[in-house]
């Protein structure tokens, strides 16, 4: 079975991802705790930002200026989610590894399975071993455990290198996908209390301007990076969280190409064969020539048609990839991981919100997946991923499990300091034992998965030795 190379490619630049995440959330954890830098750590992230045009502050809503934290998790956090869109329309529309019923069919699946057990666990949970005074404001975070990190996951998954099956690689991978759509939905719609309409119009109409860039063929990323920006800051007004904006311009970007692959590849070979072959020496083979008009036109036209080869989604994704997985992704985990363990016991860990996060994520996640999975395959409406086994299959549910980035960021919008009704001081509490919980089911997730991964995949001696047969055969 060939397998989509722009998707492993998406695998690879996550696995990357994974470990510069782990890196920011140690960082994180260090500086929060260390009494010399603990006090900068808590306040720096509620400094406010004014960005000033024409007497009217941009980063300002509700006549309140947005934070350094509210920035990074606000608009950073729509940027990355801009990238998270043009990977679902690449994998759904692009012939993806989400592009058919057959190849969607399991990891959806499975992802609607990893989904809906984590709330049930957080919810019985919560009712069994929460503060019935606060019982409503801690179900606000039934969707934490809900999520899983694609990057931290794959990072872990890319340990056992080629032990484990591609199949089982893009199966993860296309699950977390599917999962980070279900997040994006559940955002949208959760977390929208107040709609301003006349902004939401506004939504609507740069909508409107991005198809019409769209069906034109604008190919200047620039062009749709200017409309979201508006798009965005009206998405902020509107009382709808602003990342959905990241997401409905990802879909908005053209994926297609105006003549097709084929027309652009031939077009360059033609191109191509009009220069005259030179027998080169040793000697001369450093030695510039000067080029006939004739050559820089055809030069141009290779550069012309391998510029319009890529789709401006793909070419999208690509400015993105390295901003958001070196810079966007680990400030995010800077800004949002560093846990302040004062005051903290185990006690945390064990009641409440931080138990419920912890169990949604190591026991939710697993459970829901792999019966999905189970189920699906036994009525026969899927089959097993290439190369896997229910061994390996449950070790890879484990993994899912690993909660962190999208878990960090549902846990933030479930117990905002400002909440109505309560203090500060005590949604802070919900919010540490949240991510409290996203912390110990992730690394307990990971150190279990890798475990059950270890002791069922092929072992290396063995794929060595089974290549050098094929390979002799």
């Amino acid at each position: 079975m060939k397998y989509n190379f722009a998707f492993k490619s998406t695998i690879r630049k996550y696995i990357t991802a994974g470990y510069i995440l782990v890196a920011a959330t140690i960082t994180a954890l260090v500086v929060a705790n260390l009494p010399q830098t603990k006090e900068w750590y808590q306040t720096f992230w509620q400094e406010h930002l004014r960005f000033v045009v024409a007497g009217h502050d941009i980063f300002s809503h509700n006549g309140h200026s947005l934070t350094i934290g509210g920035f990074i998790n606000d608009f950073l956090m729509a940027v990355f989610f801009l990238s998270v869109g043009l990977e679902l329309k690449r994998e759904i529309f692009c012939g993806g590894e989400l592009s058919t019923i057959r190849k969607a069919l399991l990891p959806c699946i499975a992802a609607v399975g990893g989904m809906l057990m984590p709330t049930l666990v957080f919810a019985i949970s919560c009712k069994l071993t929460g503060d019935a005074n606060f019982m409503e404001v801690m179900e606000r975070g039934m969707p934490i455990p809900m999520a899983t990190d694609i990057a931290f996951s794959l990072g872990v998954l890319s340990i056992f290198s080629r032990r484990v099956p591609l199949g089982l690689k893009v199966f993860l991978a296309a699950l977390a996908v599917a999962d980070d759509l279900g997040g994006i939905i559940v955002i949208a719609i959760k977390y929208t209390e107040h709609i301003a309409w006349e902004y939401l119009a506004g939504v609507v109409g740069c909508i409107a301007v991005c198809a019409g860039l769209s069906y034109k063929s604008v190919r200047s990323k620039l062009a749709y990076f200017l409309v979201g920006m508006i798009m965005w800051w009206l998405m902020f007004q509107s009382g709808i969280h602003a990342t959905i904006a990241g997401v409905i311009l990802a879909f908005c970007i053209p994926a297609r190409l105006n003549h097709g692959t084929i027309y652009y590849i031939e077009r360059i070979r033609t191109q191509i064969d009009k220069f005259p072959l030179y027998e080169v020496t040793r000697q001369d083979k450093h030695t510039p020539n000067m080029l006939t008009q004739r050559d820089i036109q055809n030069l141009r036209s290779i550069e012309s048609a391998s510029d319009h080869l890529i789709s401006t989604l793909q070419d999208t994704e690509d400015v993105l990839r390295n901003p958001i997985n070196m810079v966007i992704i680990p400030l995010f985990a800077f800004a949002n991981a560093g846990v302040c363990f004062d005051g903290m016991t185990l006690g945390n860990l064990f009641q409440g919100i931080g138990l419920g996060v912890f169990l949604g994520l190591f026991i939710g996640k697993f459970t829901g997946v792999l019966l999905a999975c189970w189920m699906s395959i036994k009525m026969r409406l899927v089959q097993m991923p290439d190369g896997a086994n229910w061994s390996s299959l449950s070790g890879v549910a484990m993994l899912c499990g690993i909660g962190f980035t999208v878990s960090m960021f549902m846990a933030n919008l479930s117990y905002p300091l400002d909440f109505e009704g309560q203090t500060p001081a005590v949604m802070q509490t919900f919010l540490n034992d949240a991510k409290l919980g996203i912390l110990c089911g992730t690394i307990v997730s990971a150190l279990v998965g890798s475990l059950i991964l270890n002791k069922t995949l092929p072992k290396a001696e063995d794929i060595k030795h089974y290549s050098e047969h094929e390979h002799h055969a």
